[in-house]
This record gives C-alpha cells, structure tokens and sequence, in this order.
C-alpha cells in the first residue's frame, strides 16, 4: 500500500517493483504491455514471473493492441477507502484483451446505460497519484472510436 504526500494510506496506487518496472514504465508512454510465455505461447495478464498456464518461467513482454471487449462491470456507487470516496460513481470492469487474456480495470468517459456485454473498447491512460504528481499510470478502457 502506498501512502500519500499526507501520510494517508492510499489504496489505488499499485506498488511496482522491479519485475514490473517495464509494464509501468510503457503506461507512462502510452502503451499497454501483457506477458506472453516461451514455452507454450500464450498470453497473460497480469504480470508474473511465470506462466499461468503451464508454469514456466520463459516468458517476455509484448505490446498489446490495446483493443478489448467489454465482459463485465459494476458500477461502484459508494466507497469508504481514500481516495475512491470523492471518485463515486465509478466503473469496475474485466475486459477480453484482443490477445486473450482478461484484464480488471476502469471504464471512463462512458455513462452506465451504454454499456453492453460484448462492447468494443480501446485502451487510455490515466495518472493516478496525488496532487504533488506523484503516483502511477494506470490503464483504463473506453468505448472504442
């Protein structure tokens, strides 16, 4: 867990570290990036040292499409942890990746009534940190243009 330039703790900034120093460093960029395994070819998400699938540990970053399908949602209408309390209402979803892995995410800039099971979305980017700037870049989905 992360802390503010306050000292509250905050919630919503993940905590890279070495392994995962590229996946955040491309976000900053503008590029969404997933794991694909060596051994037996498939993609995955999120970020580990070793396939999900078949346990190996050959496995080596590739940028994604950013394209994805939307495969569920919730939207979040109250939320008592800092900073998600001054953020509601707002979209918790899993997204289908083109490349086939499932991503939990944000969709934004897209009203509750438009969203459909099966919807085509692109990836965007959003700075999440406090007001000095300090945080990450996180990933999030919006309808596709």
């Amino acid at each position: 867990m992360s802390t503010s330039s306050t000292g509250s703790p905050r919630f919503d900034l993940p905590g890279p570290d070495a392994f995962t120093r590229p996946y955040w460093d491309a976000a900053a960029e503008g590029h969404l990036l997933i794991r694909r395994c060596g051994g037996c070819g498939k993609a995955h998400h999120y970020p580990r040292e070793f396939c999900p699938h078949c346990w190996s540990e050959e496995g080596g970053w590739e940028r994604a499409s950013g394209h994805a399908t939307l495969y569920t949602w919730s939207v979040v209408h109250r939320n008592d942890l800092p900073p998600f309390g001054s953020r509601v209402p707002y979209t918790a979803a899993v997204v289908d990746l083109a490349e086939g892995p499932r991503m939990m995410t944000e969709i934004v800039d897209c009203e509750e009534g438009e969203l459909r099971i099966g919807m085509a979305l692109e990836v965007a980017f959003r700075e999440a940190g406090d007001q000095e700037g300090a945080g990450v870049t996180v990933p999030v989905f919006r309808r596709a243009s």
